[in-house]
């Protein structure tokens, strides 16, 4: 990059900082006027911030050769984004699904990747590979590296883009901070619905109160899984028990099954509790440690912690018959976010480098709901309901190690080598090599749901009595244990060649990554059959399932697992590759890079039944066909080509990219099997395909960028993706009001659309509005998918990706002090009307609504060390609503939420 270097490098790159970090700095007199007026330090604190949050990133960018966005972790604190999901939603193209999945350009979570410091990690979603990125707190983030165009270094299921998050590292010197928040949300109303809960509820993790109790882990041992009391009996008498009768022997088994029952957690009655405002704690510490002229060794540990409630309201209404079927949900959540990291460092000269890194997350959502709802078998003009209790305790975590080095033979090394010895090894090659291995779990256990009965107003629905039905479903306790394990590991080499006039690097490597799944659900009923006094199904919830009633004769309480058995499944995938490429810069005007990928891959998924204890129906299948039929391999070659232009055009650094690549979205997990199973988020029934196969895409991207020495800049990128044999989820036919949706390949999609984004300076309008910039990006597209013969009665047979807007707007308002002791951010995102799901004939297709976000963010630094910040999110008070036909069929008020911090950082 020497022609760069030809400029006034350090004005540019902060000019550019101020447009690629949302941040401003004055203009060169306001920068005089300050440098005649306060002391020389506090000039170089300012720009010193701005320099280290961006001159790297801005520096990453200009080489980069491929389209790639980066986001620094100051712009990330400057918009008061708390998580990776919420910060991604600010990069062009991109957008928020769900508040923990990010769509890149119009294609589904499945069609992009993330990484971690570019290593593969696991997943801790119940039934897909894809990385929920709520559980990354930004506080562990350095910056995120969002890759739009496909590079031969990258897995070939990049998809239509990677993100890579890359974790904080080790400081040059001394650093410490501490930061301590609170805040709280307008929805949270301070008598919040909760239960009695374990005592480490407080540190996100259950204290065993709720976990499945040792004697029903017995007693589906010693009752080969079958806890009717029929199947007891039968086990009592195979176990050589003599009874006089049969009716004894029923009576001895139904004796057993309510004593089993007791090992429930059943201290479930539903309270209102009061609420505590948010609670937000950050610290770390790091230095590095010089010894010698050549040898460093550095560190980096942190830790945060962070507590919340919140409230919210669920409206769901049938499209067809809205005022007469409709569901109501309120529901309290009690959250706790834990994470943990160490960094340790080694570095010889420049010459050999390694690190590792150790990172810890736990998030848990402890949540209380109450569902009232109407449908086709009691409607609101009836006058009586449906209500559901619901308790679910989730608990996720990942626990990741890495290692990773980067080394060359340069001067100093071949000095301490005898004379002669690897000297025909050139100076600039360099080999870099990297292992992770990482775990993700997620536990849910004694999720609880309780059927009722309600009398209701039959004009406005209102709930006027509430009773436990007596049914074959009357309560369910779930439990669920989800293990993913990802070890990733490979290296790579590159060689420099310098000639006269052009540079030629040459690069390669071989990359491994295995990963295993098992997946266990667990659920058992507790139905009530008949009760000697109704009056006790009126009582709180843990009174009607108290040991007493459960234990009374007159009373018919049954306990046994329920549910299907094919719920519970084991899976892997195995991929090896090996790259390589050519990067060469002519005149350094030109440069082109292009390489190729070859990736062996193999994924295997089998229904399991860990409660299976018969030859005949064994744990895990030994028929041959279906075994041939849980294997899929495939094995490919991916190219990439970039081609850009580098000179002067109309600002003082411009950049013309164009890039070509094929990359590939295979199919998730038990996708893949023609097993029918339940989707434990949704209750949709989803019915797997041995046939689906592999997507392809066909990547064209072209960009054009410019940077002005005044701190103004402009980028336009323009993209089509051409995606053949798309894997998408279609409805399919179902009874009642249950909802079905099955995988299938879709026979063509594709993609195309513009990026616009830029930053201005305000100071044309007044000199008071030199402190004043505007940034902001804005994506048009258009997306067509082509539903194909393997569809089943689409409502439309071409139709938009799901989740694909035709637009999504950033910008933001920011305004930083010319004695740097203010700074402000006022941010909006919108994104266009975009399809939530596709109906199946003649019911129509859902959307989602345009949601207006309108976030305010300030910071106030009173000293060089102490940072105060208040933030202000969806001051509009926007909800999320999704429509099918033109009418609301989903509304849910999300509240606005107050943030106040102070850190202490040296």
């Amino acid at each position: 990059m020497a022609k760069y270097e030809k400029f006034q490098r350090a004005p540019l790159v902060l000019a550019i900082a101020a447009g690629s970090t949302f941040a401003s700095v004055a203009s060169a007199q306001d920068a005089e006027l300050v440098e005649n007026s306060t002391p020389e330090v506090e000039e170089v604190i300012v720009q010193g911030r701005l320099r280290d949050s961006a001159e790297v990133l801005i520096s990453e960018r200009l080489e980069e050769e491929v389209v790639t966005d980066i986001l620094g972790a100051e712009m990330i604190s400057r918009v008061g984004d708390s998580t990776v999901a919420a910060a991604l939603r600010r990069v062009s193209g991109l957008s928020l699904v769900s508040d923990k999945f990010v769509y890149v350009r119009g294609l589904g979570e499945r069609y992009s990747s993330t990484t971690l410091n570019g290593s593969t990690v696991p997943s801790p979603d119940l039934t897909r590979n894809v990385i929920p990125l709520d559980l990354f707190p930004t506080s562990i983030v350095e910056s995120l590296a969002v890759q739009k165009s496909y590079s031969v270094d990258k897995s070939a299921s990049f998809g239509g883009g990677n993100v890579d998050i890359r974790t904080k590292g080790i400081p040059d010197d001394l650093t410490y901070s501490v930061e301590i928040g609170t805040g709280t949300n307008s929805e949270v109303s301070g008598d919040a619905l909760s239960y009695s809960g374990g005592d480490d509820d407080i540190w996100g993790t259950d204290d065993g109160t709720r976990a499945m109790s040792g004697e029903i882990s017995a007693a589906l041992q010693r009752f080969k899984g079958d806890l009717t009391v029929a199947g007891i009996r039968d086990t009592l008498i195979a176990e050589g028990n003599e009874y006089s009768s049969n009716q004894e022997a029923y009576e001895a088994a139904q004796a057993i099954n309510r004593e089993l029952a007791l090992g429930l957690n059943r201290d479930i009655s539903i309270t209102d509790a009061s609420t505590d405002p948010d609670q937000d704690y950050k610290a770390s510490v790091g230095n590095r440690f010089y010894f010698g002229d050549d040898w460093e060794l550095g560190f980096l540990a942190g830790g945060s912690y962070k507590s919340k409630w919140r409230e919210s309201e669920r409206v769901i209404r049938d499209y067809g018959n809205p005022q007469e079927q409709s569901d109501h949900r309120d529901e309290s959540t009690y959250s706790v976010d834990i994470s943990g990291n160490l960094n340790l460092g080694l570095r010889f000269s420049d010459e050999h480098a390694v690190e590792s890194t150790s990172l810890f997350l736990r998030n848990t959502d402890d949540e209380t709901s109450i569902r009232d709802y109407f449908n086709s078998n009691r409607l609101l003009s009836d006058g009586t309901g449906f209500r559901n209790y619901e308790l679910k305790y989730e608990e996720r975590e990942l626990e990741l190690h890495q290692l990773k080095g980067s080394h060359s033979l340069g001067p100093e090394t071949k000095g301490l080598l005898p004379i002669g010895l690897l000297s025909w090894i050139p100076e600039e090659l360099v080999v870099d090599w990297f292992y992770s291995d990482a775990t993700a779990i997620t536990d849910i256990p004694n999720q609880v749901e309780v059927i009722a009965s309600t009398e209701t107003d039959p004009e406005t629905g209102e709930v006027l009595s509430s009773t436990v039905d007596i049914a074959s479903r009357s309560a369910s306790f779930r439990f669920t244990e989800l293990e993913d394990e990802v070890r990733n590991y490979g290296w790579s080499a590159t060689l420099p060649i310098e000639f006269s006039s052009s540079t030629l690097e040459l690069s390669g490597g071989f990359a491994r990554i295995e990963k295993g799944r098992s997946y266990k659900q667990t659920e058992f009923g507790l139905d009530i059959f008949s009760v000697a006094d109704s009056a006790i199904l009126d009582d709180p919830l843990g009174d009607v399932f108290s040991d007493t009633n459960i234990t009374d004769d007159d009373n018919n309480f049954v306990f046994a697992k329920s549910g299907s058995n094919k719920q519970s499944y084991l899976a892997a995938t195995s991929t090896d590759a090996i790259y390589g490429k050519f990067d060469w810069t002519l005149e350094e005007t030109w440069r082109i890079s292009a390489g190729a990928r070859w990736e062996d891959y193999s994924q295997a998924a089998l229904e399991w039944n860990p409660y299976s204890f018969s030859q005949s129906e064994p744990q895990i299948t030994n028929d041959p066909e279906e075994l041939a039929e849980a294997v899929y391999t495939d094995d490919d070659i991916y190219p990439s080509l970039s081609l850009t232009y580098m000179g002067s055009f109309w600002a003082e650094t411009f950049q013309l990219r164009f890039g070509a690549s094929k990359t590939a979205v295979r199919p998730d997990l038990r996708e893949i099997t023609d097993a029918i199973y339940i989707d434990p988020r949704t209750d949709d029934q989803i019915r797997g395909n041995s046939s689906v196969r592999p997507s392809e895409i066909d990547n064209y991207d072209i960009r054009a960028e410019w940077f002005f020495d005044s701190g103004d800049s402009l980028t336009i990128s323009a993209f089509y993706k051409d995606i053949i044999n798309p894997i998408e989820f279609f409805e399919a036919a179902s009874s009642d009001d249950n909802v079905a949706r099955e995988i299938i390949n879709a026979e063509s999609g594709e993609i195309t659309g513009i990026e616009i984004e830029g930053m201005k300076s305000l100071g044309f309008i007044s000199d008071p509005m030199d402190s004043f910039f505007l940034q902001g990006n804005i994506t048009l597209q258009d997306s067509e998918i082509v539903a194909g013969d393997e569809a089943d009665a689409p409502t439309n047979a071409v139709r938009e990706m799901t989740g694909a807007s035709d637009y999504v707007v950033n910008m933001l308002l920011g305004f930083d002090s010319p004695d740097g002791n203010h700074s402000a951010s006022l941010v909006y995102n919108v994104f266009g009307e975009r399809l939530y799901k596709a109906g199946r004939d003649p019911h129509p297709d859902s959307f989602e609504q345009p949601f207006h976000s309108l976030d305010l963010t300030y910071f106030w630094y009173p000293t060089d060390e102490v940072t105060v910040k208040a933030k202000v999110q969806n001051l509009l008070g926007e909800a999320i609503e999704i429509e099918r036909q033109g009418g609301a069929v989903f509304e849910e008020e999300i509240g606005q939420t107050f943030a106040l911090s102070a850190q202490y950082k040296f």
